[in-house]
């Protein structure tokens, strides 16, 4: 059993039912959220939804951002009875005196090296020791200090998505999917291409599609959808609906950036929306390890990456870090692991969307069939109930040939 300071065991947060697919969040919700608390941060329900801790000693060889903010940002889907997983996971870096912001999306799917608990999705880190693992995590990831952290429930997407009078979306082709092991009631999406007003439940459908590019397709609406919202919450029209939106959002919220700090990250982001926004993603590949789909990282060009971003370089110090994060990466991959093409990815994701589909319209008709029987097991339709053809036998007559039994005509089935 790992020994770590996070927990003695690892959770369960998953119950042996079979669970929905993994909600996603979705990466505007959460920087709007940011935004509209530190507008009204001075004036309203600041002290109920801001705490401070004490600042936590930086890690040796680790990048540091000068005169910059960097935000570690996660929507949390904690349900009853589920210690919740990270289900996105974002890095902001805020150049105020550039007017810059830069958004780093990480896959879940990302394979990573969590503390006392070895290889796993980087979304288990929540589930095995909440934010401070997770930004432990992240840390070791990309080579960079996590000065602050944003910690955002989902629960209110819809109501948030609702307040701002919705967003405008060009939807860009036919989404259908459905799921009924949706904790939150099943899930349909339904959506047919072009531009169209969402408001919040259409919203929901569009941020959670699951194509067969998997979560790198998702991720891009992501970013999409990030836009729409960005261009509404900072457009003159939302300043009188802040009242009702910070209602909204009060209680979902946790961070350890003062009412300062959030006041700063919302005028940066603003001023950052005159430039553009500059938004990435994990550089990495698909690989099947085990009969499960991860996410590999490039470290090397993340890194880079992330350096650049922050303008700095990489000194010899983190150069050998990298090298050596590197070679131990490499060398946990089993050697029956198969890095996935683009074509090979895409028809696993279409294959489990399928493969969903299909077990999803077999459980409704059976779930169908058992509230029936519930209800009255005397009175439910004969055709609900699948029934072997049965075979009339005849009793021989005293003199003859014994006759064939009767056996119903094709495609059709005995009463």
């Amino acid at each position: 059993m790992p020994n770590n300071k996070y927990n003695q065991e690892p959770p369960i947060y998953r119950s042996k039912r079979r669970r929905k697919k993994k909600s996603n969040f979705w990466p505007m919700f959460l920087l709007l959220c940011a935004f509209v608390i530190a507008a009204v941060a001075g004036a309203l329900f600041a002290s109920s939804v801001l705490f401070e801790k004490p600042a936590k000693p930086e890690k040796a060889n680790l990048m540091t951002a000068k005169d910059k903010i960097i935000v570690m940002i996660m929507g949390v889907d904690e349900r009853e009875g589920d210690v919740g997983r990270s289900d996105t996971l974002m890095v902001a870096t805020l150049d105020p005196k550039k007017k810059k912001a830069a958004l780093l999306s990480i896959p879940r799917d990302t394979r990573v090296k969590i503390k006392g608990y070895g290889f796993d999705k980087i979304n288990a880190a929540y589930a095995y020791g909440g934010h401070e693992l997770t930004r432990d995590t992240v840390e070791d990831l990309i080579g960079v200090h996590m000065e602050h952290h944003i910690l955002i429930n989902i629960k209110s997407f819809k109501k948030i998505i609702d307040a701002i009078g919705g967003v405008d979306i060009n939807v860009e082709k036919r989404m259908y999917y459905e799921d009924v092991w949706d904790d939150d009631g099943g899930l349909l999406i339904d959506l047919q291409p072009g531009l169209q007003h969402m408001d919040g439940d259409t919203a929901i459908t569009y941020v959670r599609y699951r194509d067969e590019e998997g979560d790198i397709g998702r991720i891009r609406r992501q970013q999409k959808f990030m836009q729409a919202v960005m261009d509404k919450v900072t457009s003159p029209a939302i300043i009188p609906r802040i009242p009702s939106i910070i209602k909204e959002v009060v209680g979902s919220v946790q961070t350890d950036l003062s009412v300062k700090q959030l006041i700063e990250f919302a005028t940066s982001l603003k001023d950052a929306q005159k430039s553009g926004l500059q938004a990435e993603m994990l550089p990495g590949k698909p690989m099947y390890i085990d009969g499960v789909s991860y996410w590999i990282p490039d470290l090397g060009k993340l890194r880079t990456t992330v350096a650049n971003t922050l303008d700095t370089t990489l000194d010899k110090n983190l150069r050998d870090d990298l090298a050596e994060d590197t070679r131990e990466y490499e060398e946990s991959i089993p050697n029956n692991a198969r890095e996935l093409n683009a074509e090979e990815a895409r028809e696993i994701y279409r294959h489990e969307n399928t493969e969903d589909i299909e077990r999803a319209k077999q459980i409704t008709k059976r779930e169908s069939t058992d509230e029936k029987l519930r209800k009255d097991p005397y009175e439910i339709e004969e055709s609900s109930v699948k029934q072997e053809p049965v075979v009339q036998e005849t009793k021989p007559k005293t003199k003859g040939p014994t006759p064939s039994p009767t056996v119903p005509s094709a495609g059709k089935t005995a009463n």
